[in-house]
């Protein structure tokens, strides 16, 4: 078998990891999987014109599928920290660097790096 580049280790390792959070936001239906193998295309184009960028390829398919679900069904991931107040979704930080996480910035806090939201939340559904 032959051995992954790097461009493609890093494309796989950010697709695993949005698919990760959204099956623990039981959201991980057919449609939405496929934004995020459009995202992942997309970045292949844009890691292929500056190779340095796969280490942020990750934060950057996190926050395209972020956008395009907020367009057709609303915000995700909601935020598990805050208990009161309104629904309101996480920012994926730093939004062009690498070891990207999910972040409140109402709380302040750190919730969870991305692929790591079932941890956050219990693997429960973040609705």
């Amino acid at each position: 078998m032959e051995s992954l580049s790097p461009l493609e280790r890093a494309l796989h390792a950010a697709r695993a990891l949005v698919l990760a959070d959204l099956v623990a936001g039981d959201v991980a239906e057919a449609d939405v999987v496929s934004l995020v193998e459009d995202s992942v295309s997309q970045r292949r184009w844009w890691v292929e014109q500056w190779p340095d960028g796969a280490h942020y390829v990750a934060g950057l398919v996190a926050q395209d599928v972020q956008d395009a679900l907020l367009e057709r069904y609303g915000r995700w991931p909601l935020c598990p920290v805050c208990g009161s107040g309104d629904p309101h979704a996480l920012d994926v930080e730093p939004e062009l660097g690498p070891d990207p996480h999910w972040v409140c910035h109402k709380a302040g806090v750190k919730v969870a790096a991305v692929g790591g939201l079932g941890r956050a939340t219990g693997g429960m559904a973040s609705s």
